[in-house]
């Protein structure tokens, strides 16, 4: 089983690294995807030990997720997590991604924030976050508790039937209603 952590990042050097070098304790390969960074993230991810690929210019979140499911595909990878470069996510949580995306009942694996009671996000946000999760409750006909988690793992399967057109943000809910509509 051919694992990898892949991250999209837009000037993460300053948490970079230390996400890279958490997560090379869990998978096969670390992927930074840096999405047209003018700081070291580059550098700086190269020298914790990731494969970099890099746009040149900022293309927006769902071109680097885009990019992250390419260098899946590419090399065959059977199980991809992804997370945030600035060090939100818990990389030490990899290994339970990674066992439930390798069954038969999960392709994509969601990291939820509102599980128990964030104090660390803005209330703002949360009432942003918390409207996407119902236009995705409505729209793709499935609950989710946190639709727009960076922090997800995709199956093989996933990785390959999945296409994602959105080069912004709505990246994260068009990836779960395309997921669901090819019955993944």
């Amino acid at each position: 089983m051919k694992t990898l952590a892949a991250i999209p990042c837009h000037n993460e050097g300053l948490a970079i690294g230390s996400v890279v070098l958490k997560a090379r304790k869990y998978v096969d390969c670390v992927l930074v995807v840096d999405d047209g960074s003018t700081d070291d993230t580059v550098e700086v991810a190269e020298a914790a030990g990731a494969v970099v690929v890099s746009h040149g210019v900022n293309k927006g979140y769902g071109a680097a997720i885009r990019s992250c499911f390419n260098y899946a595909k590419e090399y065959g990878l059977d199980v991809m997590v992804i997370l945030d470069g600035d060090g939100q996510h818990d990389p030490s949580y990899i290994p339970d991604f990674i066992e439930a995306a390798k069954t038969d009942n999960a392709d994509i694996v969601i990291g939820s924030r509102f599980l128990e009671k964030n104090k660390t996000i803005p209330k703002y946000r949360i009432v942003g976050m918390k409207v996407l999760n119902m236009f995705t409750r409505l729209v793709g006909n499935m609950k989710t508790t946190d639709s727009q988690s960076g922090y997800r793992a995709y199956s093989r399967r996933a990785i390959e039937k999945i296409r994602i057109t959105n080069p912004d943000m709505g990246a994260c809910s068009e990836i779960l209603t395309r997921g669901r509509r090819i019955a993944i």
